[in-house]
């Protein structure tokens, strides 16, 4: 089975008052399609400088990509970031509303014409985000000049924010906000893989939890998600990696601890390590749709 992200032979060295400085060498990991990955490590290790690489937005690393198979040389960097998601701890909301803000990749070029540089992808995957529907009905309709607000609002309102006006000025948020609005629209972007850089730092534990469990359920539907996150874990990824000394570490049941060159950790069913098939209800008591353990769950969208 051909792995969603494989990245092979990443090295990123920076220049400093000293020469250079080398944050990883020779790094190999793969991702696949519906699983969460934590990285974490000591500040300074370069977790965000690997995000970055892989998202082909970092000048000082170089290494060997492929998405499903085909070489990151096949892609634009355009089209490779429309499929491969950079998300900064520092949220960047341009546009006089939220709504606007929310609105910025769909009048993008790269978008307008609905073309991403993956035509003929694996049905499997696109006919998975086609139903994540409760979340994303009216952002499929619009790739060109705008977005249905009922699409925003529902996301907004699964991350927290549903008190925040679309009419708002981006600077009037807080930091947490600005955070959470900036996941909403790279989820209603849907790409393949998102790349989240402490999006939940600053949270409270409730607002965190919601974040979590809205990743969790884009994963079901078969978005990968590698995130960067120095909270106690909280039951939601299938795998951690360790960042530290320029190697790679696993510490999951599943894998080698030594291994660089990691894979799923996702079952064949679809159910994460640690579930049981068919339970939904996320480990902090929090449902893939928002909800709490114990209360009625609203009904998913036709």
């Amino acid at each position: 089975m051909t792995a969603l992200l494989r990245a092979e032979h990443l090295f990123c060295t920076l220049p400093s008052s000293d020469g250079e400085r080398v944050l990883f060498r020779d790094l190999s990991l793969q991702v696949e399609s519906g699983e969460i990955v934590d990285l974490t490590g000591p500040s300074g290790s370069g977790k965000s400088s690997l995000l970055t690489a892989l998202a082909q937005l970092n000048p000082h690393a170089s290494g060997d990509l492929t998405l499903r198979g085909r070489p990151a040389s096949a892609f634009t960097p355009q089209q490779w970031r429309t499929q491969v998601t950079y998300l900064p701890q520092q949220a960047i909301l341009t546009g006089g509303t939220v709504a606007e803000a929310i609105r910025l990749p769909f009048t993008l070029a790269v978008r307008a014409g609905g073309s991403n540089g993956t035509e003929g992808a694996e049905d499997a995957y696109d006919g998975g985000r086609r139903r994540f529907l409760s979340l994303l009905r009216g952002a499929d309709r619009h790739t060109a000049d705008r977005l249905d607000d009922a699409a925003i609002s529902r996301m907004l309102d699964a991350l927290g924010c549903g008190d925040i006006e679309l009419d708002r000025p981006p600077h009037d948020l807080s930091g947490g906000q600005a955070a959470r609005v900036a996941l909403a629209r790279t989820l209603l972007t849907r790409p393949k893989l998102l790349l989240a850089d402490e999006v939940d730092a600053g949270l409270d534990d409730d607002n965190a939890a919601k974040v979590a469990a809205i990743m969790t359920r884009a994963a079901r539907e078969g978005m990968a998600v590698i995130r960067i996150r120095h909270r106690p874990p909280d039951g939601a990824s299938s795998r951690t990696l360790v960042l530290s000394d320029g190697r790679l570490h696993g510490n999951d049941a599943t894998h080698d601890s030594g291994s660089t060159d990691m894979q799923a950790a996702a079952h064949a069913d679809g159910s994460r390590s640690g579930r049981t098939q068919g339970d939904e209800t996320h480990p902090d008591g929090v449902h893939p749709d928002g909800s709490r353990a114990g209360t009625a769950r609203p009904e998913e969208e036709a």
